[in-house]
């Protein structure tokens, strides 16, 4: 359930490592079957909005649970987090639904999205947060998520004809992660493939020096949940008393947010089959044994044709 450009509208930039457009170019429109980024056109921004950007399986829920403490400074958030922070590029709920619940909202917002900045309008009363995780790790969190998706209710809730009745018999993880290192699918295909994740970081890397640009690595989380949270918390001016944070700190780590995982799963419509195993491993290296010395080093070499040394560094870390 990936999205790239509509067909007929090519992406406004180049798609290699040094490229970047400018800020001020229009949106890209993302377009898939069940996203579509046309819904942003026109997005009446606040001042202090919070717009989560990650590639699919990167940390986003993590992320908009992070966000949701920051904001109201306890574990007992008022609504179910998929309500708190809808994705609003979705198609399951119709667009002014959802802009009618952010519009009633009286708190700090922030909004999750699975598109680049690229295809975004870039409002400087906003802050992106941007969350990279190991492309590798991605892929296999990706691979044990589709397992986990109720396919026929995502087809009937955005208007598409059922599919089979039977799906096609999947391959293991070792064959379908070899196949995703050679995969060419372009970002009009489909974002979450190889192209895609690294288009949406490379572009993300691009625009870090921006005020109101923030990137994150899912290793950090993992390894130093305390310093990331009071480093966002900073660059985002929310302020912490210092008697909350322990019990902040314990909501967002992994545990703590399996046991809520009913009220926590991005999904309030039924896609997701069984909430808790979303929440499934939350930790990096997670592709540790499954691809051979050989299959990791075409991984590399391809990588090294689609983004600079520096962003590998940074991404590849930990």
């Amino acid at each position: 359930m990936g999205s790239g450009p509509a067909s007929n509208e090519p992406p406004a930039r180049s798609t290699s490592p040094e490229g970047s457009a400018a800020p001020t170019a229009p949106p890209v429109r993302y377009r898939s079957p069940d996203e579509d980024g046309a819904r942003w056109l026109g997005f009446p921004f606040r001042d202090g909005d919070l717009v989560i950007s990650t590639r699919s399986k990167s940390g986003t829920t993590w992320v908009q649970m992070i966000c949701a403490l920051l904001v109201f400074k306890t574990p007992q958030l008022p609504r179910p987090l998929a309500d708190l922070s809808p994705w609003f590029d979705w198609l399951t709920a119709p667009r002014d639904a959802v802009l009618a619940r952010l519009e009633a909202q009286t708190h700090r917002r922030f909004i999750k999205t699975h598109l680049p900045l690229d295809g975004l309008p870039l409002d400087p009363r906003a802050t992106y947060l941007v969350v990279a995780r190991h492309p590798l790790d991605a892929a296999v969190s990706m691979y044990h998520h589709q397992t986990n998706l109720d396919r026929a209710r995502w087809r009937d809730l955005v208007g598409l004809a059922p599919g089979p009745q039977a799906p096609p018999e999947r391959p293991s993880l070792h064959d379908w992660m070899a196949e995703w290192i050679d995969d060419t699918t372009a970002i009009e295909e489909n974002l979450d493939r190889m192209l895609g994740i690294f288009h949406h970081l490379r572009d993300a890397w691009a625009r870090r020096g921006e005020p109101n640009v923030v990137l994150l690595h899912y290793a950090d989380l993992v390894a130093d949940l305390d310093g990331v949270m009071r480093a966002l918390a900073d660059r985002i001016g929310e302020q912490v008393p210092e008697s909350v944070w322990p019990d902040l700190v314990t909501a967002a780590g992994f545990a703590s947010m399996q046991d809520r995982a009913a009220d926590l799963v991005p999904d309030r419509s039924g896609v997701i089959r069984d909430p808790k195993a979303f929440f499934r491993a939350g930790r990096s290296g997670a592709h540790d044994g499954v691809l051979t010395a050989a299959e990791l080093a075409r991984y590399h070499d391809r990588a090294a044709t689609l983004a600079d040394p520096e962003l590998l560094a940074w991404l590849h870390r930990g």
